[in-house]
């Protein structure tokens, strides 16, 4: 089910962490994991709180299967409702925070960085077109990769999705043919978040009025945005992405399309969220000291000031 070759930069003897929600993809991934010799693995479960008993439900069924697995166990809880009203985010996009926040701290404790995700092709390909509805660059059109660094906390998280290449319907197969147990998300039926519906509206009017295969280029076109996304970020400064501040001459004197790469390599590096096209050019517009205007906001009551020349984030 898994490629070996994205596995082999990954021993199996090496312990490495597992973000399980219980639901079938995340489950899929465990047992194919286990199945390649992956006897090391760190269960990491977020319970965050959104439906009441199913949410607890889903942490008590990860937890009796950790333990009949035999594998070690982080259980962590967050009141996603309530951090997204505080930082004026999605539910998703506050969910998503705070499981990275969690992952990152399970990380530095068991001082083990690389961790596996389920995301398979379909959850790339809605990926790419809420980015793409988003005014994202190629940068974000390839932010889900099968393997990447993402700073979280100051941790340096690797993500690995050994799912990236299969569909949700091969999924579906493998836990029938292998009877395996799974969590329901009902909330995945809510047509309220813009990711379903992108999944249950957007997608199958795309393949019923534009052509079947829709689905499967739009794929592609993720892929090859992320090969050369990565290519790109290989010739970037490794450091820069960890700097406190950035010197805004030496920004000045690059073309456009390199102050971008540059300003969003910082961003992501100083975990902030939502990182589109208007965040990007504000931030670059900093780089005008003539300007009367001095500092930008971000999300979550973040914020870039321009000063003594540099540009620094804050908050």
């Amino acid at each position: 089910m898994i490629k070996r070759d994205l596995l082999s930069a990954f021993p199996p003897e090496r312990p490495c962490l597992i973000g399980l929600s219980g639901g079938r993809d995340s489950i899929a991934l465990l047992h194919s994991l286990l199945d390649l010799g992956y006897g090391n693995l760190i269960v990491c479960h977020l319970n965050h709180q959104l439906r009441g008993k199913a949410s607890e439900a889903d942490a008590r069924f990860v937890e009796k299967l950790a333990s009949k697995l035999g594998l070690d166990l982080a259980i962590g809880t967050a009141n996603v409702s309530v951090l997204a009203a505080k930082n004026k985010l999605s539910i998703e996009t506050a969910g998503r925070a705070a499981r990275y926040a969690f992952f990152a701290k399970v990380a530095k404790r068991e001082k083990c960085k690389t961790i596996f995700l389920g995301h398979h092709a379909d959850d790339l390909v809605e990926t790419f077109l809420i980015n793409l509805f988003r005014g994202a660059g190629t940068t974000g059109l390839s932010a889900m990769r099968a393997a990447t660094m993402r700073r979280v906390d100051k941790v340096d998280l690797v993500l690995v999705r050994p799912l990236l290449a299969l569909w949700r319907a091969d999924i579906d197969k493998y836990i029938r043919r292998h009877r395996l147990k799974f969590r329901e998300d009902a909330s995945n039926r809510n047509l309220v978040p813009l990711r379903n519906r992108i999944r249950r509206q957007v997608i199958p009017y795309l393949e019923k009025n534009l052509d079947r295969n829709v689905r499967r280029n739009i794929w592609r076109t993720a892929m090859i945005a992320s090969d050369e996304e990565d290519f790109f970020e290989s010739l970037l400064p490794e450091n820069f992405s960890h700097l406190s501040a950035v010197a805004i001459e030496p920004l000045r004197e690059m073309s456009v399309a390199l102050q971008r790469r540059m300003l969003h390599k910082w961003l992501r590096g100083a975990a902030v969220s939502d990182i589109g096209f208007d965040l990007i050019e504000r931030v670059r517009s900093l780089l005008d000291t003539g300007g009367g205007v001095a500092k930008t906001n971000l999300p979550r009551n973040r914020h870039v000031r321009r000063r003594a020349k540099k540009l620094f984030i804050e908050g």
